[in-house]
């Protein structure tokens, strides 16, 4: 059965790096990481949609049923995803983009869909950690691109700034914490795919405490710009500068 699966692994490869060669071709006069975060963030949007549609509607549910035998959507799905992570660490490899965390957590998601596919059983969970994993995705290559074009400090990067922690947050701990309770008490999943879940969650964590760092940073200086701002006003008012209407 895995191997079966490889030419379906390979189409999803040879998919991606053909996206990205035609992204790399319309942005010539771009970088090869903005044309690598095209990809990134065309992945994110397609497993958000595929993998939300078999956790809420195809099923089975992943906090009642971990464990259970692979459906043939779950299968198309992580060979999806599994093609497009073993690009994207390949990239991540050569131009030495991203640190440990980053290439830790990409090694485990593909060990982690690879397990799946061989033991034809706990795509459901792992569907569900491919969904948690990819919500904030789309916001993370937003605020990079916003970076890239000099709109960063605006509104929309804070609105994209605070969407990205409250969904980090929310899913990844808040309900990435009840997912992987119910994959440790039921007896089903394989121990070596609990395992698994543990290091998930723990790369997610270490992720969390530097997400948390940047907001209270951000946060702290948004606070002191503000209050030199309305320092300012208070003294151009005493002093009869300033306009009012």
């Amino acid at each position: 059965m895995a191997l079966a699966l490889c030419p379906q692994v390979l189409c999803s490869l040879g998919g991606w790096l053909s996206l990205y060669i035609s992204f790399c071709r319309l942005n010539k006069h771009r970088s090869f990481e903005w044309s690598c975060r095209l990809v990134t963030f065309t992945h994110g949007i397609l497993s958000i949609g595929f993998s939300a549609y078999i956790g809420f509607i195809d099923g089975p549910w992943p906090f009642t049923h971990p464990g259970s035998p692979n459906t043939p959507l779950q299968v198309h799905v992580l060979c999806l995803t599994l093609g497009y992570f073993i690009f994207d660490l390949g990239w991540c490899i050569y131009f030495q983009s991203e640190g440990p965390l980053m290439l830790a957590h990409h090694t485990l998601s593909i060990l982690g869909i690879i397990m799946a596919l061989v033991l034809g059983e706990s795509g459901t969970e792992v569907n569900a950690v491919l969904f948690g994993s990819e919500i904030t995705n789309p916001l993370l290559q937003m605020r990079w691109f916003l970076r890239e074009t000099g709109r960063y400090h605006s509104f929309t990067g804070d609105v994209v700034d605070f969407l990205f922690v409250a969904l980090f947050t929310g899913v990844r701990i808040g309900v990435g914490a009840r997912l992987l309770f119910c994959e440790l008490v039921s007896p089903k999943p394989r121990w070596f795919v609990k395992v698994g879940g543990v290091a998930m969650y723990a790369v997610s964590w270490c992720f969390m405490f530097s997400i948390w760092r940047f907001a209270w940073r951000k946060s702290i200086k948004k606070y002191h710009a503000w209050r030199t701002r309305r320092g300012e006003e208070r003294q151009l008012k005493q002093n009869g500068h300033l306009k009012t209407h």
